[in-house]
């Protein structure tokens, strides 16, 4: 298992803050842009059609990115070091969890840091996103739970041979992934490299998967 961190560009945060700006989003996702981000009216992006919610988050977020955006660069070589500092030893913890050699498989996963505080994974495609107010140490956290995610499903998936599109929230199969994240976070190889560990700490309880 191996992740590449990588800065995707500003259109990637919008759409990616966009998939929980719908009229469905649940509060606690969709209010933690405001709070991250003041210069979101709230009130003015829902007012709008869906449709033109990503032209007001482009005119309000872009002077907001290029701020950002030496930040980010930077930050994809912080990622990058450290996860391969690390990369063994969660390899091994992984491997002997789950029963398999996790160095054959996923070794193509892609962190995008972008400006979503709420970090969608997407699992056909093999990528997620991390919050680009992580430090280092944090979006390791939270790349080791998305890995197990990532990890829990496709061992469901050789196992009893169904299909990924049954593993979208709020599915049965989507809460038992989740349940499992906490127990194999407990080995000490990755508690010790997780600070959002136990999940009381916070910043991995927002993410969801699109498949």
């Amino acid at each position: 298992m191996h992740i590449t961190y990588r800065n995707p560009g500003f259109e990637h945060s919008i759409d990616s803050i966009l998939l929980f700006q719908t009229d469905e989003t649940a509060p606690r996702q969709s209010d933690a842009l405001s709070c991250f981000y003041p210069q979101v009216d709230v009130d003015i992006l829902r007012s709008k059609p869906f449709g033109e919610r990503k032209t007001y988050l482009i005119n309000v977020l872009s002077d907001v990115y290029t701020d950002l955006e030496p930040e980010l660069n930077r930050k994809v070589l912080l990622y990058n070091e450290h996860f391969r500092k690390y990369e063994s030893q969660i390899n091994d913890a992984l491997s002997d969890a789950f029963e398999i050699d996790v160095n054959a498989v996923f070794n193509d996963l892609v962190g995008n840091i972008c400006l979503n505080p709420v970090s969608p994974r997407f699992l056909r495609e093999k990528c997620f996103d991390v919050f680009c107010k992580n430090s280092e140490r944090g979006a390791l956290g939270v790349s080791l739970h998305e890995v197990i995610h990532y990890l829990w499903f496709y061992v469901w998936n050789h196992t009893f041979g169904d299909s990924y599109d049954e593993y979208e929230q709020p599915s049965m199969k989507w809460i038992l992934s989740e349940m499992v994240v906490e127990s194999i976070m407990r080995d000490e190889r990755l508690s010790s490299v997780n600070p959002y560990f136990p999940r009381e700490h916070g910043g991995v309880c927002t993410t969801i998967s699109r498949i």
